[in-house]
């Protein structure tokens, strides 16, 4: 969601290289392409609501109101809906820790994918217990369920990341030991999007003269081919060069 969507398309334009399109969802929402394959969306905020604006990962789901009980059931909030919103239902929630994520029933946009050379690389959760978490999302969202195009949930141990993956490709990671009372809100839990770019320092450069900001990495040694950047709003989000998808 943005303030200013014409902005935001010229920022995310030269930042990500995205070309935009419409999407059936009204003229206050634009679809970003990388390559021709749809990746974002981007929606206009109304001007009286003063929120942050913000990237929010939505999970497409086959019955919204389910997925609301769910949510409910296992102590999370929803914030927001499920409301009709142009081809489908939308609802806004947040995990028992607060970390905010949508939920979306209805048509999707054609060949709309995680995971692919031009899509976003992967989602990113940072919480305060991965395990917690996933049992959440995987009791919600139904993960590493039996029907068919269901996602695996696999555990790697060196650093105690949970992977979600679909189709033989990581989609999203879960990270444990962030402080849901920090009082740095960058430090609570939250979903952090990762798009892919073939060139960091250019991305980052066109980022910076539009208006954008580079966020100081805590340990850039570790993730040399991930930078955080900020948007003319403060919406933060991840590039990550060609070779990052090694670390998997």
């Amino acid at each position: 969601m943005a303030r200013d969507l014409d902005a935001s398309k010229e920022f995310y334009s030269a930042v990500l290289g995205w070309e935009f399109g419409p999407a059936h969802l009204g003229e206050a929402f634009a679809v970003g392409f990388a390559s021709g394959v749809p990746v974002a969306g981007i929606g206009a905020l109304p001007p009286t609501l003063s929120i942050p604006v913000t990237w929010t990962p939505y999970f497409a789901v086959d019955d919204a109101d389910v997925t609301a009980a769910r949510i409910r059931e296992r102590s999370g909030t929803v914030a927001v809906g499920p409301l009709s919103f142009g081809t489908g239902r939308a609802a806004l929630a947040a995990d028992r820790d607060g970390a905010v994520f949508g939920i979306w029933q209805g048509e999707a946009i054609p060949d709309w994918g995680m995971g692919g050379d031009a899509a976003p690389a992967w989602l990113e959760l940072h919480t305060r217990n991965a395990f917690d978490a996933a049992i959440f999302y995987g009791e919600v969202l139904e993960w590493a369920c039996d029907h068919t195009g269901c996602c695996e949930v696999a555990y790697v141990e060196e650093d105690d990341r949970i992977l979600l993956r679909r189709g033989g490709r990581t989609v999203a990671r879960l990270h444990g030991g962030t402080l849901a009372e920090a009082p740095d809100p960058h430090l609570r839990p939250h979903w952090r999007t990762h798009f892919r770019v073939p060139d960091l320092d250019a991305a980052v450069e066109a980022a910076v003269a539009l208006g954008g900001t580079a966020v100081p990495a805590a340990d850039s040694a570790a993730f040399p081919h991930e930078r955080t950047l900020r948007d003319r709003d403060g919406a933060a989000f991840s590039i990550v060069g060609p070779t990052a998808p090694g670390r998997f």
